[in-house]
């Protein structure tokens, strides 16, 4: 694992402006939605669970007070992953596109190892990626999953021309999955596959990532 994998899953989370919790989606039709993703829902439960494994992890580490401080903005930045994991999935389910336990495990082991261990690994990723301890396989399967895709799409991704090709792809299965969200978190960007002002975190991934990971014994 190269240390440029390890940025890649720091930044896989977001941060974004910040935003009431709500019990309904903005038009009424989804009572306790968060968003709705190929009619399928996010619900807010779901989502303030997510927010409050950070928010646990964060008040048990030693630099509690900043992390919290830096990560107002939580959040929109989970249901921006969780949107995004949805789009990501259905991409990559239309490509054939598939991936295994044993790739997400091979992975993790590699990038724990790369940061001096299991622990050192969880408390990086929580203080870089906003990741509990619980949340850091869906970002390596995210990573992983992505990187596939581009492949399977034939995307150079260090380049301009490869990021705009997935780009193009995910802007085209998010339009199909016409995503309703929640007005008080933002509205979902189409083109950019983000939720309101969000980074585009997926593009940090794909150009940072190690060249083994195209091998299929590492992706």
């Amino acid at each position: 694992m190269h240390r440029r994998r390890r940025t890649a899953l720091s930044v896989s989370v977001a941060l974004l402006a910040a935003a009431p919790l709500l019990t309904a989606c903005g038009n009424e039709a989804h009572p306790g939605a968060a968003a709705v993703v190929g009619g399928q829902r996010i619900e807010v439960s779901a989502l303030q669970a997510q927010v409050r494994d950070v928010r646990d992890a964060q008040r048990s580490a030693p630099e509690s007070e900043q992390l919290i401080k830096n990560t107002g903005q939580l959040n929109q930045a989970k249901l921006n992953s969780m949107i995004f994991d949805r789009v990501l999935e259905k991409a990559a389910d239309n490509a054939g596109v598939t991936i295994s336990r044993k790739e997400i495990q091979t992975t993790r082991q590699q990038a724990a190892a790369q940061s001096g261990g299991e622990k050192q690994f969880a408390a990086m990723l929580l203080q870089q990626g906003a990741l509990a301890e619980d949340q850091i396989e869906s970002a390596i399967r995210r990573e992983v999953l992505l990187t596939k895709l581009a492949v399977a799409l034939g995307a150079n991704t260090t380049t301009p021309q490869g990021q705009q090709t997935v780009l193009a792809e995910l802007t085209k299965t998010s339009e199909q999955l016409g995503i309703d969200v929640n007005p008080r978190y933002g509205s979902w960007d189409n083109k950019q596959v983000r939720l309101g002002e969000a980074k585009t975190p997926w593009i940090t991934q794909l150009t940072s990532q190690a060249p083994e990971q195209e091998q299929p014994a590492d992706t």
